[in-house]
């Protein structure tokens, strides 16, 4: 070194400059060199002690299959079992997901019992109030692992489809959802739009006028003010705040303040809330695509020396269009702010309550006087970054999605099915009308009528062939017509078209529910008040109407797979039209069968016929078993009033994926595959679970109907598919408690006759203090009784003995009654699940798990066959001769 500034002495001035500048930037070059390396080694060692790896990318399936892991995974864990237990919690809608205690392994223990890893500290006062608190392991610097960490490591490592799951899954706990995500090794930013699509918010806001508007959008397309916050410098010590977070750094966040038009609002529209990760210096590409983007930007000040250095980037914000907001940690002066909307907040020496008004004040009043709105579909094109959906697969999935939709394109969303799907409308409707008739018909024997019926019905099947399959079906159809297994792109096309249509239907809806809502509430106003019938019966009507056109509008991926199964129904059911003609819709159920083995739902009952196609329903279950070989599955349904949590309930246990939102209900009864783990297959005796969802009894959409006769027949076919039922119940409303247990004691009966041996529970939801021991055994004590008194009067009119409930099915009032807590943790729409609604979910998961190893399941070919019987015997009502078959 000596020699070095020997020989620099001793050069010309110049020369000695250009010297010393060449070898500043060779420091700074092996510098950065050398602390590139470092952050790759601590990247490669966090994703090594998380079990992950960046190169082979989890899926869904590996994820949502029932092991072992994910049954009996408990706290405290070891590091390579966080991302299962992340995982675990996170599919449950758990808010609590990221907060995981850690196994403390040998060598920590070893280190924080012998004080420090040189030797003992002296037994002293002095010298014991000196130690320096052990957070990391010194032998082997592991600094313990942060949550965002685990959750970011774990993103980075999942394919574009359990992204966009994880990210639905986060939204419903209402963490901020990552927008902008820099690549560890490489530093691109990745934007991932594909995550957002399955994501939709409500929020209410008062017009102008006065009049209260609920808007419910799907989150990419919302049109809101955005505010965006980044730091100068280094972070403020609060809560929470990690030196050793890894991942963060440079990742931009998203949230969305949701008002619901209560005094206790901050804001009173929707507001997104953008915020970068780490010292915007050092992440300017970021920085420059929010500041870009946001309608208000507030941003945290270092020292003054980090003003000085960002001297040019804060000119530009001040002398910029947008309201500025500044917060200082080194002044202790309140709000003070310009005619150009530029404001100061001091935060020294100030709590924080009077730094957060202060703050929403100013936010407030700057998106007061700001035009500019935000969309996450513009980010994309606003910064020139690349998105996950530019992808071939992607694009691909999204053109074939696109040309089924742009023909609807201009039209009214309620005449829709019947200009696209004409063989499920009047016509299906009428077969389905005759069906029934005929089967009662054949309960006296009537040979003349029973032909003249199956005439007509035969007529309707010709009418239906005579439509063919029109060129949205058509469209559909190519872009499926493919060998199994499903590849991405048929993926990708799959989600795009049911993102689509139900961005589609939503907006057609929206309108109707309020309408039906409003004249819901009004009708059962006027019921309490005793108001003339002839009233009641024009509201009726009117409810009727909306109905319908709800209805009408309400459009599916499950639409589409219907209007297939009565094209495939009417071309199997006689000998019409030439052998390619036929050959042509065999490979339809094959479609299906394959839809649900890449995880999708598939209706069983028509939910606007209230009928079952078996013809259809049976040929993709002879698919299914010719794809999986003739596998036993344990069958589990659910029952319950409508709106009482049924589906949001089967949706936290297995990470499904159900209808939950007002306009898109489960109608009829669908059915779903949830795989079991190889590990888990003998030890349960089933290879699969299938999950039976169904339609909501009692509702109020089946004003002038026989809903009674509606109710006990979908309750009927769900419960005697079921190998266990799960009776769910909305709180512990005795007038809901009494319908709902009157439907199930008659449907148990029928059970009884046909000599099968179904498991049952009662599941109380939202409930408070579900912890209070001696009120669930008051509660038990009680539901057995009203259960026993029910037996034996539905007992005296189905004409069997029956004294008390245990003698229709097998049943234990203290094992199989359990009682779920509230399901949100605060209002919505801003609450997430409440933790302790997920913990009992994930409980009750466990013990139907352990039921379902004891009974075992039945093979898909017997589940078939009990299908067929079942609907038979509901059309006939006739559960004793299906007793003697």
């Amino acid at each position: 070194m000596e020699a070095m500034l020997q020989v620099l002495s001793e050069m010309p001035e110049l020369t000695y400059k250009v010297v010393i500048h060449i070898l500043s930037i060779y420091w700074s070059a092996m510098l950065f060199l050398q602390v590139y390396d470092v952050k790759q080694q601590q990247y490669s060692s966090l994703f090594t002690r998380l079990n992950l790896k960046v190169n082979k990318r989890l899926k869904p399936a590996d994820i949502l299959q029932i092991s072992s892991q994910s049954l009996y995974c408990q706290e405290p864990v070891a590091e390579k079992e966080l991302v299962q237990r992340f995982l675990q919690k996170l599919m449950m809608g758990n808010n609590r997901a990221r907060y995981i205690s850690v196994k403390e392994t040998v060598s920590e223990m070893n280190h924080i019992q012998s004080g420090t890893a040189t030797g003992e500290e002296s037994d002293t006062f002095a010298d014991f109030f000196h130690i320096r608190p052990v957070s990391i392991d010194e032998t082997t610097h592991k600094h313990p692992l942060h949550p965002m960490d685990v959750q970011i490591a774990v993103f980075h490592c999942s394919d574009h489809f359990l992204k966009q799951l994880l990210v639905t899954k986060l939204s419903q706990c209402q963490y901020a959802l990552p927008l902008l995500v820099p690549d560890p090794f490489t530093r691109h930013i990745e934007f991932p739009l594909w995550t957002f699509r399955q994501i939709k918010k409500t929020w209410k806001t008062t017009e102008i006028s006065g009049k209260e508007t609920t808007f419910t959008n799907p989150i990419y397309d919302a049109k809101t003010p955005m505010v965006a916050f980044f730091r100068f410098g280094s972070v403020l010590h609060c809560p929470g705040s990690s030196r050793n977070r890894l991942l963060m750094d440079g990742v931009v966040e998203i949230a969305w303040y949701l008002p619901s038009e209560k005094s206790t609002d901050y804001f009173p529209d929707c507001v997104a809330f953008c915020n970068l990760h780490g010292d915007a210096e050092t992440n300017k590409e970021q920085l420059e695509i929010l500041t870009k983007m946001s309608s208000v930007n507030v941003v945290l000040l270092g020292d003054q020396q980090h003003i000085s250095r960002n001297e040019e980037i804060l000119q530009r914000l001040f002398n910029g269009p947008k309201p500025l907001i500044c917060l200082l940690p080194e002044n202790s002066s309140n709000v003070t702010g310009t005619k150009s909307l530029k404001f100061k907040i001091g935060l020294k020496d100030r709590g924080q309550g009077t730094v957060s008004k202060e703050l929403r004040k100013s936010i407030n009043t700057c998106l007061s006087k700001s035009v500019s709105t935000f969309r996450i579909e513009d980010v994309g094109k606003n910064s020139g970054i690349i998105t996950d959906e530019n992808s071939h697969e992607c694009q691909k999935g999204k053109d074939a999605a696109l040309q089924i939709t742009w023909l609807l394109n201009g039209k009214d969303m309620s005449s829709i099915k019947e200009m696209y799907l004409p063989c499920q409308g009047e016509l299906w409707h009428m077969w389905c009308q005759m069906n029934k008739k005929k089967y009662k018909f054949c309960c006296s024997d009537t040979e003349k009528q029973i032909s003249k019926i199956q005439k007509e019905m035969n007529q309707i099947r010709v009418q239906q062939h005579e439509h063919g399959v029109t060129p949205l079906v058509q469209l559909f159809i190519q872009s499926m017509n493919s060998h199994f297994p499903l590849s991405n792109e048929k993926c990708y096309f799959l989600n795009w078209i049911k993102t689509l249509l139900d961005k589609y239907s939503t907006e057609g809806l929206s309108a109707l529910y309020q309408e039906f809502d409003e004249k819901w509430s009004k009708h059962l106003r006027m019921k309490k008040q005793h108001v003339e019938s002839e009233q009641i019966k024009h509201e009726q009507e009117q409810l009727e109407i909306i109905s319908e056109k709800v209805k009408a509008t309400n459009f599916g991926l499950e639409h589409i797979l219907r209007e297939m199964g009565q094209i495939y129904e009417s071309s199997v059911s006689f000998q019409m039209g030439q052998k390619e003609d036929k050959e042509s819709k065999l490979f339809l159920p094959k479609l299906a069968a394959q839809l649900m083995m890449s995880g999708h739902m598939m209706e069983l009952m028509d939910g606007d016929a209230a009928h079952v196609p078996v013809v259809w329903v049976s040929a993709v279950l002879d698919e299914l078993i010719k794809i999986l070989g003739d596998q036993r599955v344990f069958v589990l349904s659910v029952l319950g009033i409508q709106s009482s949590g049924k589906s949001t309930m089967l949706n936290a246990m297995f990470g499904l994926q159900f209808a939950v939102s007002a306009g898109r209900c489960t109608r009829g009864a669908f059915m779903q595959l949830v795989k079991v783990s190889e590990e888990m297959k003998s030890e349960l005796n089933f290879d699969y679970i299938v999950v039976v969802d169904t339609e909501g009894l009692q509702s109020p959409e089946l004003t002038r109907k026989s809903s009674r006769c509606h109710d006990n027949e979908l309750a009927t076919f769900a419960a005697v598919l079921g190998n266990m039922t799960l009776i769910n119940i909305f709180g512990e409303s005795p007038a809901e408690m009494q319908d709902i247990l009157q439907i199930t004691v008659h449907v148990f009966l029928r059970i009884k006759m046909l000599r099968l041996n179904p498991g049952c529970m009662f599941i109380f939801q939202n409930v408070p203090d579900v912890t209070a021991k001696e009120k669930n055994m008051e509660g038990r004590q009680r539901l057995k009784e009203k259960l026993d008194k029910m037996t034996k009067l539905a007992a005296q009119e189905e004409g069997c003995d029956a004294e008390c409930f245990s003698d229709v099915i097998e049943f234990d009032v203290e094992e199989d009654v359990r009682y779920i807590a509230q399901l949100w943790e605060g209002s919505p729409p801003m609450a997430p699940l409440n933790p302790s609604y997920s913990e009992n979910i994930e409980e009750l998961k466990q013990t139907i798990i352990s039921k379902a190893g004891q009974k075992g399941g039945i093979k898909l070919s017997d589940f078939k066959t009990r299908i067929i019987a079942l609907w038979e015997a509901l059309l006939s009502e006739n559960f004793r001769q299906q007793q003697q078959r």
